[in-house]
């Protein structure tokens, strides 16, 4: 039986340490329960792998990585968490674990998904069969961050093992887990993660079809641009910035042209459309707290967590980076100059590293971050962000975020001309893809597939005032009466004129403000304005030989 979504093997793998059911047939016990489990879950059938040969399903002579990359092609993983699997010697840890996290972080999907509600969890769905040993949660949080298993562990005085059916008996006071219900908990949360990869496929073929209709539709306005009649000027129309667009396009490629042969590895991988390869170093503790050298490698790999999730991003994973560190006898992280991290991102063919550094003064802890070109060792991004050690979880997440996002930023900007690229000022990436889309429309003139596309630009981040911006000539542009929405989004975007930093930004607010609610005369004091600060642009140039035309002022 193959999955409920194309392109994979199975829905569910079910990895497990073979003497963990040697004695009871705990595994075995566990996977037929759940099966009836899901049978009354879902309304299709899902699949199940589950090898109960003592060999693993493979000889010696098999080629572990080509036989088992098949069946790993699946939805949720679920690892019986015991004493005994957290052995990165085992067969089921190697193999199976590692190999699946790999797998998972560079598929269609990524490693974890968004839930209905709003949630995120991880494809990998452990099940805990035992307390662990410190150093087994360690080693377990080094793959997955903070895991969040489903118990099957039974507790007394002296024991600790694994939950079984018939304990059930002994739980009606309430002190033990009931079997039957963490059955339930797993295929509940199974069902959480499959319907949230369902949604996830459904629009990414939505967004693939609209992607199609919309390159017939260009390629029909095209073909139909060809057959106009010789240009003549005519009127101004009422979306100022975007008239004579084309123009601007135009020079602003002459313009980049010199630049082209001199472009550092970054900017060769915009344009080019490759993924951004990237190595992520051990943080370096230099706080003179020795207790803190776990979070060295804890920072290291949730930041290679969140990266993996993006498909833009090809990330080098935590076995690699260590292997590479080990050979080199680099086992002391504060040893790692800039120049030796640059040497082993080449090894690693990544073309940017990430190296930070662990500092505290007084109570506060302060991380900082760099993003430096593997080739050139430049900076071009650097992060730092400040909390105490009691939430440095959050502080964690905050930073990779902010990496994230900037990473993110650096490769969707290889769809921008240099020009458009300097009105951007959000650092979400996801109100960037959404502005992109929505400016690629409304220079087409396509106001009604830009307004979504900007409108979900702003709800990402509402001080992205440039996408709020062309909001506003977007809807006093379309074909259907918006002008109430335009003046209302002008009004809104000069109400926070007083936020914004970059005086250029500033203007261009009060020079929309001028052309919905004051004089032609207005328009050319602030259009002007934009000009003393950039006398090199040429939609300011444009905007302002229009409105004098329109005023008769040849």
């Amino acid at each position: 039986m193959s999955s409920v979504l194309s392109g994979y093997e199975y829905d569910i793998f079910i990895s497990y340490r073979q003497k963990d059911n040697k004695y009871d047939g705990w595994v075995t016990e566990f996977v037929d329960h759940l099966k009836k489990e899901l049978e009354a879950t879902f309304k299709e059938d899902v699949s199940v792998y589950f090898d109960i040969n003592p060999h693993d399903g493979l000889l010696e002579t098999h080629d572990v990585d080509e036989s088992l990359r098949s069946k790993l092609k699946c939805l949720v993983f679920i690892p019986i968490i015991s004493r005994t699997y957290c052995d990165p010697k085992s067969f089921a840890w190697d193999h199976e674990f590692k190999a699946f996290i790999d797998q998972a972080s560079h598929d269609q999907f990524g490693l974890k998904v968004k839930l209905s509600g709003g949630n995120v969890a991880s494809r990998v769905l452990p099940v805990r069969i035992h307390d662990l040993e410190p150093e087994d949660i360690k080693l377990s949080e080094s793959y997955l961050g903070t895991i969040r298993p489903v118990d099957f562990i039974y507790h007394s005085q002296g024991v600790n093992r694994p939950l079984r059916q018939r304990d059930d008996d002994l739980s009606k006071t309430g002190q033990q887990l009931v079997y039957r219900d963490q059955i339930n908990k797993v295929a509940n949360a199974i069902k959480e993660i499959i319907t949230g990869l369902k949604a996830a496929e459904g629009i990414a073929g939505k967004e693939k079809g609209l992607a199609i209709e919309r390159s017939v539709e260009i390629e029909k306005s095209d073909n139909s641009e060809k057959k106009e009649k010789p240009f003549v000027r005519i009127k101004r129309k009422p979306w100022p910035w975007a008239t004579g667009i084309g123009v601007l396009v135009i020079i602003a490629g002459i313009m980049a042209w010199p630049r082209i042969f001199k472009r550092d590895t970054l900017e060769q991988l915009r344009s080019s459309g490759e993924k951004i390869s990237v190595a992520v170093m051990p943080f370096q503790n230099l706080t003179s707290d020795t207790t803190k050298n776990f979070w060295q490698e804890m920072i290291q790999d949730n930041l290679i967590t969140l990266l993996s999730n993006s498909e833009e991003l090809k990330v080098r994973q935590t076995e690699s980076i260590i292997t590479v560190l080990q050979d080199n006898n680099l086992t002391n992280y504060a040893s790692i100059t800039p120049s030796v991290a640059s040497n082993i991102s080449q090894k690693l063919d990544a073309n940017v590293f990430v190296q930070g550094t662990i500092n505290q003064i007084g109570t506060i802890i302060r991380l900082h971050a760099k993003l430096i070109d593997s080739k050139t060792e430049e900076v071009f991004k650097s992060f730092q962000i400040d909390g105490t050690a009691e939430k440095i979880l959050p502080l964690i997440d905050s930073l990779s975020k902010q990496v994230k996002n900037s990473l993110l930023i650096s490769k969707l900007e290889k769809d921008l001309t240099t020009d458009f690229q300097s009105y951007v000022s959000t650092t979400s990436s996801e109100a960037y893809r959404n502005y992109i889309f929505g400016l690629k429309a409304f220079l087409k003139r396509d106001y009604a597939t830009a307004i979504p596309f900007l409108i979900q630009a702003s709800h990402c981040d509402p001080d992205f005032i440039y996408s709020a911006f062309l909001l506003a000539f977007a809807y006093s542009s379309s074909s259907v009466d918006k002008m109430d929405q335009a003046k209302e989004m002008a009004l809104q975007n000069h109400l926070k004129r007083d936020k914004i930093s970059r005086q250029y930004i500033r203007i261009m607010t009060d020079y929309e403000y001028a052309y919905f609610f004051e004089t032609s005369t207005d328009q050319i004091k602030y259009i002007r304005q934009l000009l003393q600060i950039n006398d090199q642009s040429p939609a300011d140039y444009i905007n302002l030989g229009e409105i004098y035309n329109d005023l008769l002022q040849f």
